[in-house]
Order: C-alpha cells, then sequence, then structure tokens
C-alpha cells in the first residue's frame, strides 16, 4: 500500500514551488526589460557620442595635405570602450582614435545604428556629405553591464528565498497544527468514546468538518444505544418466562411417561441453553456499554480468586491451575469478573488438558492444551457467534465478550495458537495498557 500523501508537505511545496516559478519568471522578465532599457541608454551615449566626435575630429584632422589616414594621438593610459574613424567621401578612412582596429573597421557602416560581428555601430556625416564619423562599442560591454544589474538584484533575493522558504512552511505548519489536533482527538478515541469532539481554535474551514463528525458520532451512538437496549431488555424480559418453562420441563420429567422423558430431557437441555444465552447476552450489552471503567485503579487479584474458585466447582474444575499476583487497574470489578470467567470458561470448554490462569504486572492470562488453530480461524474467534472447529456444546459469544470488554477499558486481547514456545495450545491474554513515559 502506497504511503499516504501529506497535506502540509503538499501545501509547502506548492506555495514554496510557486513562489520560486513567480520568482524565476519576474527575473527573467526584469532581465528583457533591463537588457532594452540598456540598449536604449547605451545608443543613445552612442549617438551623442559620435555626432559630438565628428565635429571636433573635422576641426582637427581632416587637412587633405595630412597624411592618409592619420591616428589620433592618445591623451591617457587607458583604453577607449568606444572606438571610431572618420572616412571621406569614397569611404577612405582619413581619421583613427587611439584603439581603433582595422578589422573592425574594415567595410564602411552604413548611416545609423548597425550591428556586425560583436560591435554596435553609429554613422553619422557632416552638413556636406563628404566626412562620416563610425563609431564602434563593443556587445561585451552591454552583456557585462546587464549582467552585473541582474546580480545586484537576483543576489540579495536568492539570500532570501531559503528565508521565505522557511517562513512559508512555519506559516502551513501553524496553519494546519488545528487540523493535527482535531485529527490526534480522534485518533485518540475508540468506539466507545462519542462524546463530541472538543478542539478548539479551529479555523471556519475546519469546523464543518468537525460538526459532521460530532452528527456522525451522535447518530452512531443512538444507534448503538437502541442495540444495547435492545440485547438487554430482551434477555432481560426472557429470563422470567424462561425459568417458569425450565420448572415445567423439569416437573415434566418426572411426570411424563417413559416413552416421553428423553423428549422432556432434550427440552429442558434447550431450555437450559437458552438461559445461557440470554445471559451472555446481558453479558454483551455490559462489555459494549461504556460502564467498564473504575474510578480509580483497583487490585483485580481478590476478583480472580473468587472467579476461578467458582471455577473449580463446575466439573472441569480440576483442570484449572492459578498463579495470581497483585495487578493495580482501572477496571470494574464486574466487569473484569465477566472478562475472567468468560476466558476461562472458553478454556474448560474447548480445550484439553490443565488450564493455567495467571495475573500479573502483564494483564490476564489464560492457557490450555489442544491442536493448533488456523490463522484465519484464530482471527475469526473473537467475533459474536464466531465459534472453531470443536463440537463441544458453545454459543460463540465468550471470546467477543472478554474482547468488548478490554477494548472498553482500553486493555488489549491478544490471542495465540499454538501458545508461544509450545508446538499446541491456545492462549488468550488481556493486556492492560502500559503507563506513558513523561
Amino acid at each position: 500500500m502506497s504511503r499516504p500523501r501529506s497535506l502540509r508537505r503538499e501545501l509547502a511545496l506548492g506555495l514554496s514551488g510557486a513562489i520560486v516559478l513567480l520568482w524565476t519568471v519576474a527575473t527573467l522578465s526584469a532581465a528583457y526589460v533591463v537588457r532594452d532599457e540598456m540598449d536604449e541608454t547605451f545608443d543613445s551615449a552612442l549617438q551623442e557620442t559620435a555626432e559630438r566626435l565628428l565635429p571636433l575630429a573635422l576641426s582637427d584632422g581632416t587637412d587633405d595635405t595630412a597624411p592618409v589616414p592619420r591616428r589620433i594621438a592618445r591623451a591617457g593610459e587607458h583604453g577607449e570602450n568606444l572606438t571610431w574613424v572618420v572616412r571621406d567621401a569614397e569611404g577612405t578612412v582619413r581619421l583613427w582614435s587611439p584603439d581603433a582596429r582595422a578589422e573592425t573597421f574594415a567595410q564602411p557602416v552604413p548611416p545609423g545604428f548597425s550591428t556586425s560581428g560583436r560591435h554596435r555601430f553609429y554613422a553619422v556625416s557632416d552638413l556636406s556629405g563628404r566626412w562620416t564619423l563610425s563609431i564602434a562599442e563593443p556587445l561585451s560591454n552591454r552583456r557585462e553591464a546587464v549582467r552585473e544589474t541582474l546580480v545586484a538584484f537576483v543576489a540579495p533575493m536568492l539570500l532570501l528565498l531559503p528565508l521565505i522558504l522557511a517562513l512559508v512552511v512555519w506559516r502551513t505548519r501553524a496553519a494546519l497544527a488545528r487540523l493535527g489536533d482535531l485529527s490526534r482527538e480522534v485518533q485518540g478515541r475508540d468506539e466507545t468514546d462519542l462524546r463530541p469532539l472538543a478542539t478548539q481554535g479551529l479555523q471556519a474551514e475546519l469546523l464543518p468538518l468537525r460538526d459532521a463528525v460530532d452528527r456522525l458520532m451522535a447518530r452512531l451512538g443512538r444507534a448503538i444505544a437502541a442495540e444495547r437496549g435492545f440485547t438487554a431488555n430482551a434477555a432481560h424480559e426472557l429470563r422470567t418466562p424462561m425459568a417458569a418453562a425450565l420448572a415445567q420441563a423439569q416437573r415434566l420429567i418426572v411426570e411424563a411417561p417413559e416413552a416421553l422423558r428423553p423428549r422432556a430431557e432434550r427440552l429442558e437441555q434447550e431450555l437450559k441453553r437458552l438461559a445461557r444465552l440470554a445471559a451472555k447476552l446481558l453479558e454483551l450489552s455490559r462489555a459494549e456499554g461504556a460502564a467498564v471503567l473504575a474510578e480509580t485503579p483497583l487490585d483485580l487479584a481478590p476478583i480472580l480468586e473468587i472467579v476461578v474458585d467458582d471455577a473449580r466447582h463446575g466439573p472441569e474444575g480440576l483442570r484449572l491451575r492459578d498463579e495470581i499476583g497483585a495487578l493495580e487497574a482501572r477496571m470494574d470489578p464486574d466487569a473484569f469478573a465477566i472478562l475472567a470467567r468468560n476466558l476461562i470458561e472458553n478454556a474448560l470448554r474447548h480445550g484439553e488438558g490443565a488450564v493455567e490462569v495467571t495475573l500479573g504486572p502483564e494483564g490476564l492470562r489464560v492457557t490450555n492444551g489442544g491442536p493448533a488453530l488456523a490463522p484465519d480461524l484464530l482471527a475469526r474467534i473473537p467475533q459474536r457467534f464466531a465459534r472453531g472447529t470443536t463440537t463441544r456444546e458453545g454459543l460463540g459469544l465468550g471470546l467477543a465478550i472478554a474482547a468488548g470488554i478490554a477494548r472498553g477499558a482500553g486493555w488489549r486481547l491478544a490471542l495465540a495458537s499454538p501458545i508461544p514456545g509450545r508446538p499446541d495450545g491456545f492462549e488468550a491474554r488481556a493486556i492492560p495498557p502500559q503507563p506513558r513515559i513523561a
């Protein structure tokens, strides 16, 4: 089965991914805008420089008697970012800037702006049209300017991005904290706790969920109460007529002719079985109710001693072996007596050999001999009216009653067959909840 998805993780990753995506789109858009603005700024500077250089160059270096071509003397040690040449009407270069290279200006450039190779050009002519100044700027200057601008813009955002993502995770966790509280409260409930949920501070989106769960638990509570009430009332109301019918059957056994006596005896046995079923249904109703917890912890050893002593007076009582130690737990004495009696009766009725009853800090343990049960049968027998492969008389309610009482008290009923460490037998353990370590 695949691992369930985490709402908190999905929200955090979704928001973080959206922030990163939007930031990336914004950065790329900013890079496009910055590049266009930079191009406009550099083109404007290139044009102004060319228009100012042209009259200066004409007044200084365009004498027809001067050697051709002539290079302007360098005014300092710094290199030129912009290089230029002046051509005459025939396209002959008459004047070079200090760092101008022949390969850069190998061919005349058209008037205005143009791009060729690794340079951006601008050409302008004087009013007479005799002289043309061509100025070149390396495109690497523009790329470097755009890169430095973007680095200045992106670097702080890259430094802030982990903080932003951490804030997203923190805020997502804080916003979903109440949902986690609600989930833990629901998970902490068992089937006997149908009280309304008490989680406070829920957001408006979670209130309908809490109210729907409360309504569902209220309906379940009414349905379960009706079922338990019917079971208890039916079993209780049947006790009196069954007792009267049993008395009549026993009288019939005494008064009936010899030929009818076997039928009267079978009738007596069926009435006794119905009486036991009514008693078990009352116990089942008690097991599935909420009155299985005591207000304070009490020692369960004396209660178990009474149950074991009663069982010893039965027809199978000689098979009982007990080792009863102290165990304090918050379980109602009557509920614990019902639980222990059903486990012991189940072992005596369906098991073979000695039945061992042990009580201690690890809970109540009842074992008996006999063939090992199949795993699917072992998982099914704690259900109502489920029976094993035995042919002995039984109602199929004993383990269901024990499991219901254990569950209602926060205990756990663990069944094992064969007994751990043995090749055969059956073990039933009622395990109390372990104290929490602070």
